[in-house]
């Protein structure tokens, strides 16, 4: 069994999925599907997905009887002793990950501050 979960993802995507997978819930799929197709799927929502959040949960062979991926968010999977589990970052490190990622580049401001002065 797959389970998936889009947050802000193309209408195109959701489209994609409703081929393989029954939508219960707006941006929930589940369905059953070979492990080639569930790869296939999971790279096209990685793909397709720029700016959203997706999550896939599966069936495995471990302790916990399933297996995740995450894209597009700061939660990030570890694995414990065998058993995967989703680490919260420390507010450091989502500062250290955020910092350079958040506002514009030094070089982008330097440009924006020559073409105000122009004005």
């Amino acid at each position: 069994m797959v389970v998936i979960t889009l947050t802000d993802c193309p209408l195109a995507l959701r489209g994609d999925l409703t081929k393989w997978l029954l939508e219960i819930s707006p941006g929930v799929y589940v369905g059953q599907v070979s492990a080639r197709v569930r790869d296939n799927l999971w790279e096209r929502v990685r793909s397709l997905s720029k700016r959203g959040k997706a999550t896939m949960v599966f069936s495995a062979r471990n302790e916990q009887h399933l297996d995740f991926r995450v894209h597009g968010s700061e939660w990030e999977p570890i694995d414990f002793d065998g058993i995967k589990l989703i680490m919260r970052p420390s507010p450091a490190r989502v500062k250290k990950l955020g910092g350079l990622r958040l506002g514009y580049s030094k070089a982008s401001k330097i440009r924006k501050a020559k073409r105000m002065r122009k004005s």
